[in-house]
């Protein structure tokens, strides 16, 4: 039996692990589409802060634990999966044939359609090699403009002020990390931004990019850099961003952080479903039997909202990996769903969001507010169950928040509680999840 993985991410690596651990003589193929070792995305803020090297970015720290698991690498960008005769094409002109697939491809960024992006000095920061570039450029004072304030955007925010660059933010949305905050919190979030220094526009695009010699930029020494042969990047050339406030910020270094979206183009017209990422079913198995998806780029249920989704985080890209490869030797097992989970530190800030945290119709909710001390808290209810929630500068209750919307704990007399007190999480926790039994680890025998 051959195992073909196409994705070197989280998901691929533990689904190849899990692989080998359940299929011992199987033959199993990792394909990646980067010349690097298997490494974390999530990582490479802390690359650019300083707190890792890039070794420190690798999911697995010994050289040959691939080759130990008797896990082929094969370092190539798939190009088609050929359905009828179970193979994959990869852009180095070579196939690869297949018993069984995974799709674990992940996800790529979203390049804007604006003029400029082309140019020297703009990055999205997704791969290391993005890395590599940013951290040439981020240097201490240098003038940096995001385009983006997204999850993806606060967590790359954070690294670039620890670099101690001067940094302007602009985000399209009303508000920032707009996909997880409603207009209170994503405002509380702007404010303490703004408070640690950083420029941030919202409801503002960028509406065009472009470069700024540097002979016009620096008089004198730009003249005389041109007559010397230097080039305008050696003397510190620069790039002009217009807004569409009509005003225009001059970078050094722009960032594009406007989201990402699942890498499944090659999937067209091979026959697999795919609506915004790879469809699956509960055994993580598409419409195709024998390919099976996991990670960034499948979509799967979400029992919260009884919707399939596409939930980019780690913990569901795991746990997917997981399933899929189990299912993939024959071992059935269902995939317990997933559940939209967001908690973000914003330069110390901690914010949260839980399941349908914009509320459900018909539903209930509560909001409490204390902007001196820049805390919030709102809870949406179905029923008498919690199905979504969000704070910001409320982290005792973070794992309590989890559990409550993860399990659809039935709530009773509590959910009128927490109407009048929604600060009382802990006690509803602690009297209903736990006495029902649907708390969180309530069915690990290891904690019996």
């Amino acid at each position: 039996m051959h195992h073909v993985i196409l994705g070197a991410g989280p998901a691929g690596v533990i689904a190849a692990e899990t692989l080998r651990k359940h299929a011992p003589h199987d033959s199993i193929t990792l394909v990646g589409d980067e010349p690097d070792a298997p490494y974390s995305r999530m990582a490479i803020p802390y690359l650019l802060m300083g707190h890792i090297d890039e070794r420190g970015t690798y999911l697995r720290k010994r050289a040959a634990h691939f080759d130990d698991l008797r896990i082929t690498q094969v370092k190539a960008k798939v190009t088609q999966v050929n359905v009828q005769a179970q193979s994959v094409q990869l852009d180095n002109g070579s196939a690869i044939a297949f018993d069984k697939l995974l799709i674990a491809t992940g996800s790529h960024p979203v390049r804007p359609p604006i003029a400029g992006m082309d140019l020297p000095g703009v990055h999205p920061c997704w791969t290391l090699a993005d890395a590599r570039a940013i951290a040439a450029l981020a240097k201490p004072g240098a003038r940096v403009l995001q385009m983006g304030a997204g999850f993806i955007g606060c967590i790359i925010m954070e690294a670039l002020t620890a670099r101690g660059v001067k940094l302007s933010v602009v985000e399209m949305g009303d508000r920032m990390v707009p996909r997880m905050m409603g207009p209170v919190a994503g405002g509380m979030i702007r404010d303490w931004c703004e408070a640690k220094g950083v420029q941030v526009f919202t409801g503002t695009k960028v509406e065009a990019i472009t470069s700024v010699r540097a002979g016009a930029e620096k008089g004198l020494l730009g003249k005389l850099a041109a007559a010397v042969g230097l080039s305008s990047d050696e003397v510190g050339g620069a790039l002009q961003v217009r807004l569409s406030n009509g005003q225009t910020v001059e970078a050094d270094l722009v960032i594009s952080a406007t989201g990402v979206r699942p890498a499944i183009g090659y999937l067209q017209d091979s026959g697999i479903t795919c609506l915004q990422g790879v469809l699956t079913d509960a055994q993580m198995q598409t419409n195709v039997p024998g390919i099976y998806a996991a990670g960034d780029c499948a979509e799967a249920l979400d029992l919260v909202s009884g919707k399939t989704i596409v939930s980019a985080i780690q913990p569901n890209a795991a746990e997917q990996a997981r399933v899929a490869a189990l299912n993939m030797v024959g071992q059935k097992t269902t995939l317990q769903g997933v559940t939209q989970i967001n908690v973000l530190d914003t330069l110390g800030l901690i914010s949260t969001s839980f399941g349908n945290w914009e509320g459900v119709p018909g539903g209930q909710s509560a909001v409490l507010t204390h902007q001196a001390t820049g805390r919030h808290l709102s809870l949406q209810f179905k029923d008498d169950v919690l199905v979504g929630c969000n704070s910001v500068g409320w982290t005792e209750h973070v794992g309590v928040m989890r559990g409550l919307v993860e399990g659809q704990v039935r709530l009773g007399d509590w959910k009128d509680r927490l109407l009048h007190d929604p600060t009382k999480l802990m006690e509803a926790y602690l009297d209903c999840a736990q006495g029902q039994g649907r708390w969180s680890g309530a069915a690990d025998e290891r904690r019996r």
